[in-house]
């Protein structure tokens, strides 16, 4: 999900490797992400586009076109959020169906209506449901894609190991997270402005600070790059592969069953 933005540096990070909720209260952290979404839903596009300039809609194009040469027909879109990478998908594959599951219920509602908008009701269907435990048989569809969700899994190495189960013997997943840059000044700027800009932007448009405060925090504590690598290999997947894009801000990660 995109607006799970926050780019910074990794020395001497405290909160590397820890589990980062939204709020402060007790909870699960997966509780607690569907309250947060749920919350800021109907600012959620709109923050998208304004807070990326537009640049997450070339990532998800990106992302999709990975999969042209393997012309899936059933594509399973994990934390799908309100759809977009959803519907891209439909625009550049041939797909025959699309399911999109997430937890925030108030996120596919705002989807769903995108996709009766763009008549696209008989492709993709959206459901509510956990990506620990997804409602799928095993072997089901033929690729898996992720876009901005993984970091917020509470349990991430379970979350893969679900998506492994459901793609079929050759699919590929691709997932799109958010990554650490490495190019000074680069990586000064954006550490800037996602822990000190962005959250003050999000105070008084989605009326939930304390969401904005988590989106840093959670890019900071995720295990990007080679490290997620690693945990894609130790959850089942093969041939793993790392794209980074916009010098490090984002990253695409390619796996096979």
């Amino acid at each position: 999900m995109v607006l799970l933005l926050g780019i910074g540096t990794t020395e001497a990070n405290p909160i590397m490797n820890k589990t980062v909720k939204p709020y402060e209260e007790q909870g699960s952290k997966k509780k607690q992400v569907s309250t947060m979404f749920n919350r800021i839903a109907p600012y959620y596009d709109f923050l998208n586009r304004l807070l990326s300039l537009g640049i997450d809609t070339i990532w998800r194009k990106k992302a999709i076109r990975l999969l042209r040469d393997d012309q899936p027909k059933i594509l399973l879109d994990v934390a799908t959020g309100t759809a977009d990478l959803a519907i891209e998908a439909v625009k550049q594959l041939s797909l025959e169906e699309v399911v999109g599951v997430d937890i925030s219920v108030e996120m596919l509602e705002i989807g769903r209506k995108k996709i009766a908008q763009k008549s696209l009701s008989q492709i993709i269907t959206l459901a509510e449901g956990d990506s620990e435990n997804l409602p799928f048989p095993d072997n089901t569809f033929d690729a898996l894609t992720v876009a901005f969700g993984v970091r917020n899994f509470e349990h991430l190495e379970q979350g893969l190991r679900e998506m492994h189960r459901v793609l079929r013997p050759g699919g590929k997943a691709v997932i799109l997270e958010f990554s650490q840059p490495t190019v000074f000044p680069f990586r000064q700027l954006y550490h800037f402005y996602f822990k000190n800009i962005l959250p003050f932007i999000g105070k008084f448009t989605s009326k939930d600070p304390k969401a904005y405060r988590y989106l840093y925090e959670s890019v900071q504590a995720f295990p990007d790059g080679d490290q997620f690598l690693n945990i894609l290999t130790q959850t089942g997947f093969k041939s793993n592969r790392c794209i980074p894009l916009t010098l490090g801000v984002c990253s695409i990660y390619l796996g096979e069953k």
